[in-house]
Formats: C-alpha cells, structure tokens, sequence
C-alpha cells in the first residue's frame, strides 16, 4: 500500500489563448530553452578571455546560427522520435509527424540535428565546426532542462513504477505511482551538466581545446542518461532495444560515450603537440 504519494500537478496544457490560436506550454518550455541557449552562445562569443583573444566566430554570426539550431533540433527531434521509437505508429499515422504539440521529440535526434546544423554552417561561415559544437554544446543544458519539464507537464516518458515517497501518479497511466523521471532528468541533464560545463569552460578555458566541451557533453550526457535509464525510467514498452537491462535510451547513448572521449581525447592531443 503506498501511503505517500505526491499528488501530481495538473496543468493545462495550453498557456494561452488568442482568438483561435493556442498556444501550449511545451512550445513555450522549448523556446524558452532555445532562446536562454542563445543568449548564453552569444555570452561565451563575446567573451575574449575565455578564447585567448581570438573567438571564432562573431556575435552576429551566433545571432544568424539561432534559426539553423532551432530548425536542427525542431526537425532532428521529431523525426528521431518518429524512426527510433515509434516508426509503426507513424507509417500508420503519418499525419501525426508534424503535431509536436501533442509531444513526441527524441533527445538522439534533435542531437543529430544540430550536430548536420553545426557543420553545414560553419563550413559555409568557414568556422572551425568543433569550436561551434563547443558553443552549441555548452548552451544545450538550458534545453534539456526546458525539454524535460516540458515532458513532465504532458506527462510522458514518466518513470517506472516505485514506493518512494516523492512518487506520482501519472495522468492517463495505470495509477500506479512512478518515478517522477523527467524532473531527474531536468536536474541532471539540466542543471548538473551545464556546471560541468561551466566549470571547463571558464574555469579551465576548455574552449581553447577546441572539441573538449562537445566531448564533455557527450560524456557526462551519456552517464546522465544512461544512470536514469536504468534506475527510473519506464523502459519504452515494444521496443526491440529493451533487452535485459539495456533500454533505447541506453543503447543510443552508448556512441554517444565513446565519441565524447575520442574527442577530448584528440582535443587534449593536439594541444600537447602545440605546446
């Protein structure tokens, strides 16, 4: 019997209303997070110190990077979720691709979809692409915080089942407490990784390394997850990758990890060599 339970708190789904256009707090929870990880990019461009004088890249070119990123993780998000955790459903519905509104989005595609929105413009910019995976990563934790809230208020990929005393009972689920997952995941992915960050980045002045502060996110993202995965995370029910212990989550996280140390890796190698 689960005598503590906190009760789970139902919002409504639409922030507002003008006339007969709605506007929903998941749509406001990613641009929030897309416009604070802008105004932080454009923060650590201007700041000369923290590149030995030289940034590589202006203000004005973060301000006109704000569409590409926003296009890569609208767009790599939603399809992430279509092909790797609901490709039938969607064969079936595909009128239901474009409603992001109704939730849906993939932390591994949106990853793809900044990473295709990194290269393409900093090779027609001519800017060094792992100096603006550097930026574009440092400012990626306001997005996951927001992007996980966002989960949290439609109540999707909750935790699993569990009599903690902070469990809640999901709107639309089987009335079992779970997990509140997503707020996990907003810490850690959130607010943990961005002082990761921070701390190479102002601290250690990783963005000299140019690689390093990707690498770090990749790393720390991966363990965040994975960690998650394992001891909250309701496992996506069918999915061909929830063998055992492993889940989707963990399974995409997996390269994630090991291209994360290959590039500090090399990021730390090159610098030795120039040294």
């Amino acid at each position: 019997m689960h005598l503590f339970v906190v009760p789970f708190p139902i919002v409504d789904p639409i922030a507002f209303s003008i006339g007969p256009a709605s506007v929903r707090w998941y749509g406001l929870a990613y641009m929030s997070g897309i416009l604070l990880g802008w105004l932080y990019g454009r923060h650590l461009v201007a700041r000369n110190d923290l590149w030995n004088g030289q940034p590589p890249m202006t203000v004005r070119q973060a301000d006109d990077f704000l569409l590409w990123i926003t296009l890569g993780i609208v767009v790599g998000g939603r399809l992430g979720f279509v092909l790797f955790y609901e490709p039938q459903f969607f064969w079936n519905n595909p009128q239901e691709i474009p409603a992001i509104w109704n939730g849906g989005m993939a932390f591994h595609g949106g990853l793809l979809g900044v990473v295709l929105a990194v290269y393409f413009f900093s090779k027609i910019k001519g800017i060094n692409p792992l100096s603006l995976g550097d930026i574009a990563s440092a400012a990626t934790p306001f997005g996951l915080f927001f992007g996980r809230i966002a989960n949290f208020i439609n109540s999707e990929v909750y935790g699993r089942a569990t009599d903690v005393p902070w469990a809640m009972v999901f709107p639309g689920t089987d009335g079992v407490p779970r997990h509140p997952s997503q707020l996990y995941e907003a810490a850690l992915e959130g607010i943990v990784l961005f002082i990761i960050l921070r701390v190479a980045t102002h601290r250690y002045k990783a963005l000299n390394r140019p690689g390093t502060v990707f690498g770090l996110f990749l790393i720390f993202y991966g363990i965040f997850r994975s960690i998650i995965e394992v001891v909250a995370r309701e496992p996506h029910p069918g999915h061909p990758m929830d063998i055992g212990f492993l889940t989707p989550g963990m399974a995409y996280s997996i390269p994630m990890l090991l291209i994360g140390a290959w590039l500090v890796w090399r990021a730390r190698r090159k610098a030795a060599v120039v040294a």
